[in-house]
């Protein structure tokens, strides 16, 4: 009977860890899949495009979500749940365990080439006008699956 159960917690554990491996690779050649993307070229940053004063407060930092999700296209009711559900709204949240960071909790070995991919480059994952435009544009191009669906 123990041994049987422990072939069950095995099992269990085996399949955890290859889902969340499918997801987050280990490999860096598998950061993103938006390394050495064209997006790089096709993207510009734009402060103008919904101009919403995130620092402003938590109401702020929705109407800046509301804005971007319907100009690039995306569900506003999703990308509203998935930020209260990552970080609350707060532009600062951070999950020292994974290394997260920002409104989506974006991975920090990802961030970068992301934001680059995305033309935020060098721009912080606690900037939320770039963790959101990043966000959406990802979400337009991905879907939601990096944030389980």
């Amino acid at each position: 009977m123990t041994q049987a159960i422990r072939l069950r917690r095995v099992l269990f554990a085996t399949l955890i860890l290859t889902a969340i491996l499918t997801v987050f690779p280990i490999a860096q050649g598998h950061a993103s899949p938006l390394q050495g993307s064209l997006l790089k070229t096709t993207t510009t940053k734009s402060t103008t495009l919904c101009p919403i004063d995130w620092r402003a407060g938590t109401g702020k930092v929705k109407d800046l979500i509301r804005c971007a999700a319907r100009h690039f296209g995306v569900s506003r009711d999703k990308a509203l749940y998935v930020a209260n559900r990552e970080s609350n709204f707060h532009p600062k949240a951070y999950n020292s365990w994974s290394c997260a960071k920002g409104i989506y909790q974006h991975l920090c070995r990802y961030w970068p080439s992301r934001a680059d991919a995305y033309g935020y480059d060098n721009w912080s994952a606690y900037n939320a006008r770039a963790n959101i435009m990043v966000t959406m544009r990802m979400v337009k191009h991905y879907g939601w699956g990096a944030w389980g669906g």
